[in-house]
């Protein structure tokens, strides 16, 4: 194969945990540092910079001179280090924000150079623009700074539409570097499935530039679709995810990069079952403090995690699946359901601490549902579901849903454990998203030996079966389209009964069967689609070049 000399990767996820991006770049860093040391650098936003950001280990060692030469040619002030995470990878911080004034200038350029439509923009674009600018400057830096030559095969990739203004920017001023583009999710894809709209029984029907009119996506669609079709190699997630881009964007994906995870935040084997029992009794002490009473002993605990998109995570088919759990005479088993989901919260609840810090007082809160305060109890969509289905939390009912609004990340106030530490207590995961381009929440149950429900519309699920298929073997896969919703819930919770009846014997030998799944997915078996990526676009410039 042909390997790149350089590898300049620019997310807005690099050293700032955001999302699941952060995930997939953090997670596969390691790989790319055994196999190109140090010659992989990360881009990303210098958005902590008042901030001790623990995320990174600033140095002053590291390409002498690069930072000054950056500040006097293009007047960007970088900071050089690394991140901190597995591998130590190298990272470069910057900061784009004095961008912001020519940001005008700059929109006329692109647009004179690519086609690209800034005039609608609003919210987040000018930062995400600015920043995709400021990284190819930085990139081109780094090649002048070190006299590097096109035979050395300098490989530039950009992390979604927020990036993308680095590809541009690259095309006009280095066009000798490779430029590869990954959308792990198009806007407008994601805009039309969180607008109610149909997306996948009708995406052959959808014009992506008249969608982007309709839902005022204009500016953020237009840099996607033409960063796509410009660069040297365009990749995406899944093959669900390519069906759509070839539709919305008019560019069939060139490969296919899925993703993996390492195992380096799951538990070894010594410490595995302690860090299990641990998060056992954790999760039990909260639920029986809110509740307000002991749960049996073989009380299952399940749950559901990721961003509070309502509709497109199946957050509504998953409370309504707990619903018609509840309603089945045949179901034996306590069942309790978290659901991890920030949401706009005051801070925790001064009666549920007091409740825990003195569990010897016998006590009744009114509210039995919520571990932190909202702000807005009455419009928020999972507490409205929860009234609406008449979940009640009762003694006598055998299914309680308990609403988890705040990040885990270790300081919450209530459990003050991160999301993997509660995950690894769990007894079963259920993601039933409606868009989901990969899906890490499932992958990262099944790492820790947690059985999950996905369903077949997430690019998770569909890699690990094209058929649907039940939780025996460790992730059940349940068929979803645009308007089986009611199917899909109900199948939920007769899967979450059949497993709730089985033996604990039955049940370790799923949790088995469920890390077999998680080893076939980690970053070593699937390197090779970034390494056929990178090869991709380095042949394609050669072609470009010649041309």
């Amino acid at each position: 194969m042909v390997f790149p000399e350089y590898i300049f990767e620019t997310s807005w996820e690099v050293c700032n945990m955001v999302g699941g991006i952060y995930t997939v770049l953090s997670t596969r860093a390691n790989t790319l540092q055994q196999l190109f040391p140090d010659r992989i650098v990360f881009i990303g936003p210098d958005s902590l910079s008042i901030n001790f950001n623990p995320l990174f280990e600033e140095s002053t060692e590291l390409f002498p001179g690069l930072k000054a030469y950056c500040q006097v040619v293009y007047q960007l002030n970088i900071r050089i280090g690394r991140w901190n995470i597995p591998g130590k990878p190298l990272a470069f911080l910057v900061d784009f924000m004095p961008l912001m004034d020519k940001k005008n200038e700059i929109y006329g350029k692109v647009w004179e150079q690519t086609g690209v439509n800034s005039m609608a923009a609003y919210g987040d674009y000018d930062e995400s623009s600015m920043f995709g600018y400021a990284s190819g400057m930085i990139v081109e830096g780094f090649y002048r700074f070190f006299e590097l030559k096109s035979s050395q095969r300098v490989v530039a990739h950009f992390n979604e539409w927020m990036t993308s203004f680095g590809i541009f920017y690259l095309r006009a001023h280095v066009p000798e570097i490779a430029t590869l583009f990954t959308t792990h999710a198009t806007s407008i894809g994601r805009s039309i499935a969180g607008n109610h709209k149909p997306l996948y029984d009708y995406l052959n029907e959808y014009n992506g530039d008249q969608m982007a009119y309709e839902l005022n996506m204009v500016s953020k669609h237009s840099t996607e679709k033409i960063a796509a079709n410009l660069c040297d190699c365009f990749t995406t997630v899944s093959q669900i995810t390519a069906r759509e881009c070839k539709q919305l964007l008019g560019k069939q994906p060139d490969i296919i990069t899925p993703n993996g995870f390492e195992p380096d935040f799951v538990p070894d084997a010594a410490s595995f079952d302690l860090k299990r029992q641990i998060a056992v009794q954790s999760l039990r002490r909260v639920a029986e403090t809110l509740l307000g009473y002991s749960l049996p002993n073989d009380v299952l605990f399940i749950g559901t995690a990721g961003r509070y998109e309502y509709k497109n995570k199946g957050i509504d088919t998953f409370i309504e699946s707990m619903k018609y759990l509840s309603d089945k005479k045949d179901l034996t088993k306590t069942v309790v359901a978290f659901i991890m989901v920030p949401a706009n919260i005051r801070g925790v609840r001064a009666d549920l601490i007091s409740a825990l810090n003195h569990p010897e007082t016998p006590h009744v809160l009114s509210n039995r549902f919520t571990t932190h305060e909202l702000h807005d109890y009455y419009n928020d969509f999972i507490m409205s579901a929860i009234h609406w289905f008449h979940f009640g939390n009762l003694h006598s009912q055998h299914v309680k849903i308990i609403f988890v609004p705040s990040y885990l990340n270790g300081s919450d106030g209530v459990f003050n454990f991160s999301y993997y530490d509660l995950l690894i207590g769990m007894d079963l995961t259920v993601f039933p998203s409606y868009y989901e381009p990969w899906g890490y929440t499932p992958l990262e149950s099944v790492a820790f030996s947690v059985p999950t429900i996905t369903t077949d519309l997430s690019g998770f699920g569909q890699w690990v079966s094209m058929d649907t298929q039940d939780i025996s073997t460790g992730v059940g896969v349940i068929h979803r389209s645009d308007y089986n919703g009611f199917e899909v819930a109900t199948n939920i919770a007769e899967m979450v009964k059949q497993f709730a009846g089985l033996s604990d014997d039955e049940r370790n030998k799923i949790r088995h069967s469920a890390c077999s799944v998680a080893e076939k997915a980690r970053w070593k078996y699937f390197i090779k689609f970034y390494l056929e990526a990178y090869e991709f676009a380095i042949q394609h410039l050669d072609k470009r070049l010649i041309n």
